[in-house]
């Protein structure tokens, strides 16, 4: 193995330690305020560290794609909203490994929007994933839960917002893509729990809350919460300029290994054989689809 090669696996394998603990810190903060609001603070993080960028390197872009970018960051938003919900109901474990489905819907969607070819490798790994999402719902042929239902919808939108990137990356500044998105997750709380405020329904509680003042305890929380989801970023992107993506998405599976333990530290039970085979199979679907020819 290369020096740049083991290089760009110790940047990702430190990059999915890091969204880990983002994931952790997220579960944390859940205890003390609405799911929402928790994506109002990861967002407005992110904002303030991006604008700042911006301003000390300003962007040279094409343009002209409002109309996908405005999607790309609504569609991102909804699909943190959904996966920021389910890591305050369930497993981080079961929420990080449905959030890895994106992979899954990703290639799909390549396949049918920007007609990028899909090997029968991808096919089989596709199908493959499928499995491994019905082992994970423990889906009987009867119903779905709601957070079973929000975790495939947060990997759907997930992979519709990368989907979307792959369009947008020819237009536009990578930070101005991340930008839009983050913009969105936070001005799309704001009015969230403003509405919240006075109108309540069980069914909705995943978009709306009212917003709690942070005490100590939360604020230093959400300091590392945006910290750890900002170092996690810079490290991916140079782990993904060091070596070939397919080496590098493999690593990345490594966050699902680190979220069974951090998870188990802050009382989550161990995944029962179902899940375990669950994730085995969406690893293995995720290896395949985003394989090249």
């Amino acid at each position: 193995m290369d020096t740049e090669t083991s290089q760009g696996i110790k940047y990702m394998l430190l990059a999915s330690l890091l969204f880990a603990f983002m994931g952790a810190f997220a579960k944390e903060l859940s205890s003390s305020m609405s799911s929402i609001e928790v994506v109002f603070f990861r967002n407005i993080f992110g904002v303030f560290l991006i604008t700042i960028s911006l301003y000390k390197k300003p962007v040279k872009q094409r343009g002209g794609k409002p109309l996908l970018l405005f999607f790309r960051g609504f569609i991102g938003f909804a699909a943190l909203v959904m996966f920021f919900y389910n890591i305050s109901y369930i497993s981080l474990a079961e929420a990080m490994t449905f959030s890895k489905t994106s992979t899954i819907f990703t290639a799909l969607f390549a396949f049918i929007f920007i007609k990028e070819k899909l090997s029968i490798k991808g096919w089989i790994g596709i199908f493959i994933g499928f499995i491994g999402i019905l082992f994970i719902t423990k889906f009987d042929g009867s119903s779905l839960d709601k957070s079973d239902w929000l975790g495939i919808f947060s990997g759907v939108g997930a992979a519709l917002a990368y989907t979307a990137v792959r369009e947008l990356r020819t237009f536009y500044d990578t930070r101005v893509i991340v930008l839009s998105f983050m913009t969105i997750g936070t001005v799309g709380p704001v009015i969230l729990m403003v509405i919240g405020t006075y109108y309540t329904n069980s069914s909705f509680d995943f978009i709306l809350g009212t917003f709690t003042m942070p005490n100590l305890k939360d604020l230093l929380f959400i300091v590392l919460m945006g910290t750890t989801a900002t170092f996690a970023q810079i490290y991916m992107t140079k782990a993904y300029a060091s070596v070939k993506a397919g080496i590098i998405g493999t690593i990345s599976y490594s966050t699902l290994v680190f979220a069974i333990i951090l998870g188990m530290v802050l009382g989550d039970k161990f995944p029962d054989i179902w899940i375990i085979l669950g994730i085995i199979l969406i690893v293995i679907s995720g290896v395949l689809a985003s394989s090249k020819k």
